[in-house]
């Protein structure tokens, strides 16, 4: 998983205005640290990702963000 797509799961979840003030001051368990000083220090934003879901209860099947319907692109 790349960062920027952190990025996109965290806003999607809770929201563009929440999801900075979620990554930069909620302790992660298991990583000790916030999610944004725990980005900056190379943790692999899965993990981080994950911390941040098994803190606030997000069920697997939320997990990997909403599904967006594939773009009709008039060819089969």
């Amino acid at each position: 998983m790349r960062e920027s797509h952190f990025w996109t799961l965290i806003q999607a979840e809770f929201g563009s205005a929440n999801a900075g003030v979620i990554a930069s001051s909620l302790e992660l368990p298991g990583l000790n640290t916030t999610a944004q000083d725990a980005l900056a220090q190379g943790i692999d934003p899965r993990a981080v990702w994950a911390a941040v879901c098994d803190l606030h209860d997000i069920p697997p099947q939320q997990r990997l963000g909403k599904d967006i319907e594939p773009r009709d692109t008039g060819t089969l």
